[in-house]
C-alpha cells in the first residue's frame, strides 16, 4: 500500500511540474478563499506582513484518548521568513492531560506561487523535550519538511517530504540510540466554493523504533484522511473550521487570521 502511495505522489508531482501553463489555466478557476491549514499535509505558504495566524486542532480516537495542538504563526517581518510554535496537549483513557514536546518552527518562503511556478517553503523545527518522560520518549530533536503547493484549476495540490530526528530517544541492543523517521505526504483540495473546500490527504510514515534484538527497526504506516473546511471573513479576520476522518479517530480544527 505504501508503494502505491509513493507512486501516486511521484506521478502527481511530475504532472504538476511539467503541465503547460495553458493547460493549468483552463477553464478559469474559482478563487480560493482559503489557502492553508490542512490537517495532515503542510502547505507551502507563509503569513503575509502584518498578519498572524492561530491554529487549533483536536483529535479523539475510539478508545477515548485525545490530543490537541495550538500553533501560532508570525511573519518576521515579511512573508519571506516565518516563526511559529506548536504546543501539544494529550489526555483521556483514564489519564490526566499533559503537555507534550513543544515545537519551535522556522519556515523560509523560497518560492511564491506564480505563473508556471510552484510555491516552496522549507521548514526547520527544533523539538524541545518538555513532555512527560516516563518511558524515555521525550527527547530533543530536529525536524525538516519540504512542502510544495500548486493550484491546478479548481484543485490545489500539496505534497511534501520530511524527516524527524530524535537524540537518544530509545534503548536498542547497544543502549540509547538516535532515531530518524522519514515521511512523505500529499493532498488534493477541491474548491467547491471560494470559502468551502473538500479535502483528501494522505501520509506515509516510516518510523524508526528501538528494537532489543536489532537495535532499531522500521515501522511503516499509511493514512488516508477525507475531510472538509469552511471559512468566514469578518472584517480583516478570517475564521476557518473543519473536520476530517483519520481511522480510527476524528480530527477537528479551527484557525483565525488577523
Amino acid at each position: 500500500m505504501s508503494c502505491a502511495f509513493c507512486r501516486w505522489l511521484l506521478l502527481t508531482t511530475v504532472a504538476v511540474a511539467i503541465a503547460p501553463e495553458s493547460a493549468l489555466a483552463q477553464p478559469k478557476p474559482k478563487p480560493f478563499g482559503i489557502l492553508d491549514n490542512s490537517f495532515l499535509v503542510e502547505e507551502a505558504f507563509n503569513q503575509e506582513k502584518g498578519v498572524f495566524q492561530n491554529i487549533f486542532s483536536w483529535t479523539r480516537n475510539t478508545t477515548g484518548e485525545w490530543e490537541s495542538t495550538f500553533t501560532q504563526e508570525w511573519p518576521v517581518p515579511t512573508i519571506r521568513h516565518q516563526l511559529s510554535y506548536t504546543i501539544p496537549v494529550a489526555g483521556g483513557d483514564g489519564g490526566s492531560a499533559a503537555i507534550g514536546d513543544v515545537l519551535i518552527n522556522y519556515r523560509y518562503q523560497i518560492l511564491s506561487e506564480g505563473r508556471g511556478r510552484l510555491a516552496f517553503a522549507p521548514r526547520l523545527t527544533a523539538i524541545l523535550p518538555t513532555g512527560p518522560d516516563a518511558d524515555g520518549s521525550s527527547r530533543p530533536g530536529l525536524q525538516v519538511n519540504l512542502p510544495f503547493s500548486k493550484q491546478v484549476g479548481d484543485v490545489y495540490v500539496h505534497w511534501s517530504a520530511g524527516l524527524t530526528w530524535l537524540e537518544g530517544a530509545g534503548s536498542g541492543s547497544n543502549g540509547p540510540t538516535n532515531l530518524s523517521s522519514p515521511q512523505i505526504a500529499a493532498s488534493l483540495i477541491w474548491n467547491a466554493r471560494p470559502l468551502f473546500n473538500l479535502m483528501i490527504e494522505g501520509v506515509a510514515e516510516f518510523d524508526e523504533i528501538p528494537d532489543s534484538a536489532l537495535g532499531t527497526s522500521r515501522r511503516k504506516a499509511v493514512t488516508v484522511s477525507p475531510g472538509f473546511r469552511s471559512g468566514w471573513n469578518i472584517g480583516e479576520t478570517q475564521i476557518v473550521a473543519g473536520a476530517a476522518l483519520r481511522s480510527p479517530s476524528l480530527r477537528m480544527g479551527a484557525r483565525w487570521r488577523s
